[in-house]
């Protein structure tokens, strides 16, 4: 059974900085298929953006395709390490109700770990775990 974070994070997150255009943003989330995206200042994690944050605090708020990712991404970040323990993280999402976490080394993103990462791995009967298992939708 995984015990730190490195066993189960998805290796080297894209990570955009917070000067990129919502625009850009979005369109590099539909080339990837990914719902989130690390954002950085000078290569230093400052925040993390999803696709319900362009929508919801974006779109429906009225903000403009050219506005700065920044202007969005999330204010608050919780970050975890590679090898920190993994029932420690599980009981800093629950405790922060986040349901994704860059893994940073000193500031630089080396990762990103989902709710779905750790339903995979802890709960693979879960519902939760089929869904993330399952191939993107073309």
């Amino acid at each position: 059974m995984p015990r730190t974070v490195s066993e189960l994070m998805t290796p080297h997150p894209t990570v955009v900085e917070v000067t990129d255009t919502l625009h850009a943003v979005a369109q590099t989330m539909a080339t990837q298929d990914v719902g989130s995206l690390v954002v950085a200042e000078g290569g230093a994690v400052v925040g993390i953006v999803t696709d319900r944050d362009l929508v919801v605090r974006g779109l429906a708020e009225g903000i403009g395709l050219d506005a700065p990712v920044g202007q969005l991404a999330s204010e608050e970040l919780v970050t975890v390490g590679p090898d920190d323990d993994l029932a420690e993280v599980v009981r800093l999402m629950r405790e922060k109700a986040v349901r994704r976490v860059p893994v940073v080394e000193g500031d630089q993103a080396v990762g990103i770990l989902s709710l779905g990462d750790l339903a995979q791995a802890l709960d693979p009967d879960s519902a939760l775990a089929d869904i993330s298992a399952a191939a993107p939708d073309e």
